[in-house]
């Protein structure tokens, strides 16, 4: 009998231990419900109520920025208002002023501009005359040069422009005129090549006296023809024409004094090319 209670006591023991477990698990179950209840509750309540005040703050918002606009249109009009014409009048002179001082800084800088074009262009019409005179002066031809005379000087100095493209294809220096002279120096003091014998010899004779005023060149052949040669060194090519053409033999030297005109011709037309580019006679390239 003893030992039919106590095993009834430790089964009962038992259950009332499973029975406290199962209390305190529905209980860890209720507080965890509870606190995700809690936490989700605040969040759903903030977003009914910013729902709800958003039209609210609209609708208060609106009415404002409309004032502040009346207010700022009421103070443009009253600012605009209370302007004087004589201020106004003031104004407008001194845009006028401005506007004025501004065409005629234009109107200056558009001179200056053509100007500068003239200038440009007359520089340029210069350096291809001076080269071109280089090149004649060297007996060289005139390559690009050429088309650059045509086109610049060839309307205002076609004589000149012609002159210079000619000589350049036919080279003369100062040395081929200064070798020619020497070449015809001995017919030029005597000129006995054309002459008789007999106008020779008068020459001769009448040479043993001259008379001549101080100071004025010797007319002797001699004389004549050394003066002839300097001048050609300096470049007189005209000025030794002019001795050689008074002497004795001046009959034998016909092809010298051809070459020397050509010289001359070709130095003067030069001279007319320079000329108009300094004058602006050209046109521009």
């Amino acid at each position: 009998m003893s030992g039919y209670s106590s095993t009834d006591h430790r089964r009962s023991r038992v259950r009332w231990a499973w029975v406290g477990m199962l209390l305190l698990a529905a209980f860890a179950a209720g507080l965890l419900t509870a606190r995700f209840a809690l936490t989700r509750l605040p969040w759903l309540a903030g977003e009914q109520r910013s729902g709800d005040v958003q039209p609210a703050s609209t609708s208060v918002t609106a009415p404002a920025s409309h004032l502040a606009q009346a207010a700022h249109v009421a103070g443009s009009t009253t600012a605009a208002s209370t302007i004087d014409p004589d201020t106004l009048d003031t104004r407008e002179a001194a845009l006028a002023a401005q506007l004025a001082s501004l065409e005629a800084r234009t109107a200056t800088l558009a001179a200056d501009a053509g100007a500068a074009g003239g200038q440009a262009t007359r520089a340029e019409a210069a350096l291809v005359a001076f080269a071109a005179r280089r090149a004649v002066d060297r007996g060289l031809g005139l390559g690009y040069l050429e088309g650059q005379l045509r086109t610049r000087f060839g309307v205002s100095e076609p004589d000149a422009t012609e002159q210079v493209i000619g000589a350049a294809r036919q080279p003369l220096t100062l040395e081929d005129l200064r070798q020619g002279l020497d070449a015809i120096a001995g017919d030029l003091a005597t000129g006995t090549r054309g002459d008789g014998w007999f106008a020779g010899l008068r020459r001769e004779l009448s040479g043993l006296v001259t008379l001549r005023k101080v100071g004025t060149p010797s007319p002797l052949p001699a004389d004549r023809l050394a003066r002839a040669r300097r001048l050609i060194e300096a470049g007189q090519v005209e000025a030794a024409r002019a001795e050689v053409s008074r002497m004795p033999g001046a009959s034998e030297a016909r092809n010298w004094l051809g070459a020397a005109d050509r010289y001359i011709a070709t130095r003067r037309a030069l001279d007319r090319l320079e000329g108009a580019a300094i004058t602006g006679r050209t046109v521009a390239a």
